[in-house]
């Protein structure tokens, strides 16, 4: 990237602090593919002028997993472990492209110590579109059908379903919905630490179930607002050797694609 992105120890050595702290997460940070995610988003905070750092080094994994996985000691030895760093910098607001991190810090690490204001980054790039600082323009996707999944920990966890479909809509597409959505939205596969193991036996992997349903409107775009899920309905994609036809891609790549980012 054309631009260098500050970590928390750059700000407090200039006596200084940003306007949010950017949670990577372990996708964003490790995954290939989530990567490209969080390079969108910092080119979007970048361009309007948003001033934001990162931990980089300092930044380990919430816990999540191991939280999902019935390994309550380990998560909670990670989480203790990032609130004492993240009170240490005087951490205020915290934005993710992680809904499985936005849920945990949001809901997990209040009783242990860790107090902040966190939002999803559709949240917050809503809330950036109601204040002015973000204008979107979809001229590249007019008239294109786009179908979003609603990532479990966004939706139904945290009863987020609007941020998202604001930000489409505004991209002039054709947003369609899949019949199992929002509040009666189907699960990519991935959560409760499954992505990291095989499926049980069964007669059809849940990505699979999901992506035919989101095929079946025929969308040029599977839009998604989480890493997981991001993978999850690649994976179904490509089963269906739709991959020339189709994309999954997050929201913001979307935003990031509209503006030539």
């Amino acid at each position: 990237m054309d631009f260098t992105i500050k970590t928390m120890a750059d700000y407090a050595a200039e006596g200084k602090s940003p306007e949010v702290l950017f949670w990577v997460g372990c996708a964003g940070s490790f995954d290939d593919r989530a990567k490209k995610i969080t390079k969108a988003f910092c080119k979007i905070l970048n361009k309007i002028g948003v001033e934001f750092a990162v931990l980089g080094q300092e930044e380990s994994c919430t816990g999540d997993p191991a939280k999902r996985a019935g390994n309550e000691f380990v998560f909670q030895m990670m989480a203790l472990t990032n609130i004492e760093i993240l009170n240490a910098y005087d951490v205020k607001k915290i934005v993710t492209a992680c809904p499985h991190c936005f849920n945990t810090l949001k809901n997990e690490y209040p009783s242990l110590g860790g107090n902040f204001e966190v939002l999803h980054h559709t949240q917050f790039l809503k809330d950036l579109m109601n204040e002015g600082r973000l204008k979107i323009e979809g001229g590249s996707f007019k008239g294109k059908k786009i179908t979003f999944h609603d990532p479990c920990y966004l939706g139904r966890a945290n009863d987020e379903y609007e941020a998202p479909r604001m930000l489409l809509e505004k991209l002039d597409a054709e947003l369609v919905e899949m019949k199992r959505c929002k509040t009666n939205g189907l699960c990519c596969g991935a959560g409760g630490a499954q992505m990291f193991k095989e499926p049980e036996k069964g007669n059809k992997d849940i990505n699979i179930e999901r992506t035919e349903e989101a095929l079946s409107f025929e969308p040029k775009v599977i839009a998604t607002g989480c890493p997981f899920c991001n993978t999850m309905m690649t994976d179904g994609v490509k089963h269906y050797n739709k991959n020339t036809e189709v994309e999954v891609k997050d929201i913001v790549e979307l935003l990031a694609e509209a503006e030539d980012l």
